[in-house]
């Protein structure tokens, strides 16, 4: 608390004097949204080389240079944690094609207490019951998180607009280990490669420093080929064919998984004001499961849905509102924690050797409110609900609560710094359960 009340107060007073300053020279920066001023200034500040033009021309192709830069944030599946704009971008001559390298050194500390979470994220699925005395508390910090990214931007009146994008994280192996997390090209409305699935919404989550987020999120990156249209800057559209990953129960000696065959198809509608800073998202999927009946011999597919409801609001210019429901069957692994365990296709008690697809929700709200620009306070609530029709065995998870309130101060364009209390509750079949408590801090610099 002592952390978190002193990164505040000093947060405050110095972007308070930056405010007074600033507001003198130039108030009309400090009349539009918070957000939108915080990307100009990254933008702003990211250094262009290889512009070799004359003065005349300067300023006017700096301008194209720096709105081609702003591209990098038109992603409607951007999450908070995501990279911001490269701190070096390497420019044409007449600025219709750029080439950053940056990435972001994020730093996690926290202090687990009241029984601890063996996971860097702070997940409720992985509460302990009953808990462990030899593992009361817990004291820990990792890089997990901390990015480097490729990407081009260009525009060419023959092509059209194209984004290349490249990023690895190091939270692999041992959380430290380099994995790919996104790669894929967006060529005016197609979109293809490794990308988060069109049955998302990311950035319908307030922020958070833990790196799990909200339990009842929707959550999955794909191999996937994505149409998605925007009509007069209000309406959005788009449909996917991705690369499908189940995860079906085995029960020893009656089932077994399949080799996945058919496409998820995931689809999207959206109605988005406020200059794209609130949206309302409705969202779909559609999937075919297989997996083998070794009591009868045969192979049999089971068809599972999803569907979401999600957004954000912008209430007034400080204040942001964020929420989603998601409710299907077997499609628990594009959930937060489900996709920790095989939820998809469970076991059927009274049909040995049959899977079913069981029913399970999310939900997920928050709030975000900026004292100014670049100080900022969130809230972020969950829940997970698992619903099969039968009852499972006694220590099976069934509900998993979530809640976090955190503070950011962005110390320059490329300095955050960040204080967060997190609490959750896991609730088993047989009406056991224990709760988590966590506070955690973060630095990061983005490049």
């Amino acid at each position: 608390m002592f952390l978190f009340v002193s990164i505040a107060g000093i947060g405050f007073s110095a972007s308070a004097i930056e405010l007074i300053d600033t507001f003198k020279t130039d108030a009309s920066v400090y009349r539009v949204f918070p957000e939108k001023t915080e990307r100009e200034k990254t933008v702003k500040s990211t250094k262009l080389i290889g512009m070799n033009v004359p003065d005349s021309l300067l300023k006017s192709t700096s301008d194209s240079a720096y709105a081609m830069i702003g591209k990098f944030y038109a992603d409607q599946f951007r999450n908070f944690q995501d990279p911001r704009a490269p701190y070096f971008m390497f420019m044409s001559k007449n600025a219709d094609l750029a080439m950053g390298i940056g990435g972001v050194v994020r730093m996690r500390g926290w202090f687990d207490w009241n029984g601890t979470i063996p996971v860097n994220g702070f997940s409720p699925y992985f509460i302990q019951i009953p808990k462990d005395p030899t593992a009361k508390r817990r004291l820990d910090a990792t890089p997990a998180g901390t990015a480097i990214f490729l990407t081009i931007l260009a525009h060419k009146p023959w092509l059209g607009y194209l984004t290349a994008y490249i990023e690895g994280n190091f939270d692999g192996y041992e959380h430290v280990g380099f994995k790919l997390k996104k790669a894929y090209v967006t060529l005016n409305d197609i979109t293809v490669g490794y990308a988060p699935s069109t049955f998302s919404d990311p950035a319908s989550q307030a922020p958070t420093i833990d790196g799990a987020g909200s339990n009842g999120k929707v959550s999955r990156t794909n191999i996937l080929v994505r149409y998605m249209h925007t009509f007069k800057n209000r309406w959005t559209i788009g449909g996917s064919f991705e690369f499908p990953k189940s995860s079906p129960d085995v029960i020893d000696g009656q089932t077994k998984k399949c080799a996945d065959y058919v496409p998820d198809v995931a689809a999207m509608a959206q109605y988005q004001w406020d200059e794209g800073l609130s949206h309302l998202r409705l969202s779909g999927l559609l999937r075919v499961m297989s997996y083998r009946d070794l009591i009868s011999n045969r192979n049999r597919n089971v068809v599972g849905w999803g569907a979401m409801v999600s957004g954000m609001w912008k209430v007034f210019k400080p204040l942001t509102l964020y929420g989603s429901v998601s409710v299907g069957q077997g499609h628990a692994s594009y959930q937060g924690e489900f996709a920790a365990g095989n939820f998809d296709l469970v076991g059927d008690f009274n049909n040995p050797g049959k899977l079913y697809a069981p029913t399970s929700f999310g939900i997920t709200a928050g709030l975000k409110y900026n004292f100014l620009y670049n100080l900022y306070a969130c809230v972020s609530l969950g829940q997970m609900q698992y619903c099969p029709k039968h009852h499972l065995s006694d220590d099976q998870y069934k509900r998993g609560l979530y809640g976090a309130v955190n503070m950011f101060w962005d110390i320059t364009p490329r300095i955050q710094v960040g204080a967060e209390y997190l609490c959750g509750k896991r609730t088993n079949f047989n009406g056991q359960h224990a709760n988590a408590n966590r506070v955690d801090a973060l630095f990061q610099f983005s490049f």
